[in-house]
């Protein structure tokens, strides 16, 4: 019987009793504890090989109570000896794998094509946290949607306060629907008082994260949960000039509701009318805002009645018709749309 067994409540009871009286009577332990003679047998072999119990040398019926703590020590010993073998193997291993990385990051200064396909999901988080080890400067992220998983944001949180500490700047685009998710909130109020920087935008490329400038993560393209690491200067430097450009153009980090719901909609209706001006489907419109598919096509709908549009042609042709989208009064298409009735 190993340290993985359990101890039952029968065994426990037993345990109480011989410590307290050191008489071992079957029956009439098994009277006051209320159980089988069976049960109380069986309760005190496994408290022996436990080396809970020890039979006394005085007398065949008499047992006597083991302090639980020396007996944990006699019993944990081979686990404790195992588990320290392993961690000398654990250790001799990852010495090993560091030495073998001089000679893969050597290949990889090298190779023309610096670009390398992560597949598999605990491949590619194992490449961001040492990424972000390594990280001494700058962390630029793009991360699309409008909601993250409270568990996350809270493996997150712990990553960059670790990355803020060594005065590394970290800024981090989000979608505007980001502002209305609670836990994206609380994760951005305590992030943004260590040091980092966050603002928000109607339409984002798509998600992606780069070290220092020289190492940038997109994900793959076939829908999986892997990644493709690049490390090919002029690649990184455009995926760097590419969030410069959407950072500028994005507003702070807030919560909607201290910005007024309405003009939050208003703004969102305005992005939608260019999107679909464009002959965008809903579904490409819904991964442009961060959006479900569901609450995409509801608002296409609401701005569709507002405009007393029956189709979609016919909605460019009011668009164009009224100049919703005239780049010459930005705050024409929202005086408009207000004077039509949307909300």
């Amino acid at each position: 019987m190993g340290v993985d067994h359990k101890l039952g409540a029968e065994e426990e009871a037993v345990y109480r009793q011989i410590a307290l009286h050191r008489q071992f009577d079957p029956a009439r332990m098994a009277a006051e504890l209320t159980l089988s003679e069976a049960q109380v047998t069986d309760a005190v072999d496994a408290l022996l090989q436990l080396g809970l119990l020890q039979r006394d040398t005085v007398g065949p019926g008499v047992l006597r109570a083991v302090d639980p703590h020396l007996a944990a020590a006699v019993a944990s010993a081979p686990v404790e000896r195992a588990i320290r073998e392993q961690e000398i193997s654990l250790r001799a291993l990852r010495d090993q794998f560091v030495q073998l990385s001089a000679h893969f990051e050597e290949g990889l200064r090298g190779t023309p094509a610096t670009l390398e396909t992560i597949p598999a999901l605990s491949e590619v988080r194992a490449a961001l946290d040492r990424a972000a080890e390594m990280c001494r400067e700058e962390m630029i992220t793009v991360q699309p949607g409008g909601t993250r998983a409270p568990e996350v944001l809270k493996d997150a949180l712990a990553r960059d306060s670790e990355v803020l500490a060594r005065g590394v700047r970290i800024r981090t685009l989000y979608h505007h629907t980001a502002r209305f998710n609670s836990p994206s909130q609380a994760y951005v109020a305590l992030a943004s008082a260590l040091g980092a920087e966050y603002r928000t935008a109607h339409q984002l490329c798509g998600r992606m994260i780069v070290f220092d400038r020289t190492l940038a993560f997109l994900p793959d393209h076939q829908g999986t949960w892997g990644a493709v690491a690049i490390r090919e200067p002029s690649v990184v430097h455009f995926l760097c000039e590419l969030f410069e450009q959407a950072w500028t153009e994005a507003q702070p980090f807030s919560d909607a509701a201290a910005d007024g719901l309405e003009a939050v909609a208003k703004d969102l209706d305005r992005t939608i009318l260019r999107l679909l001006a464009t002959g965008r489907k809903d579904e490409a419109i819904a991964r442009r805002l961060g959006m479900s598919l569901r609450t995409t096509r509801k608002h296409i709908a609401d701005i569709m009645q507002t405009l007393g549009a029956e189709s979609r042609f016919q909605a460019g042709f009011v668009v164009a018709t009224r100049g919703l989208l005239s780049d010459d009064d930005p705050g024409s298409e929202s005086e408009e749309l207000q004077n039509s009735g949307t909300t």
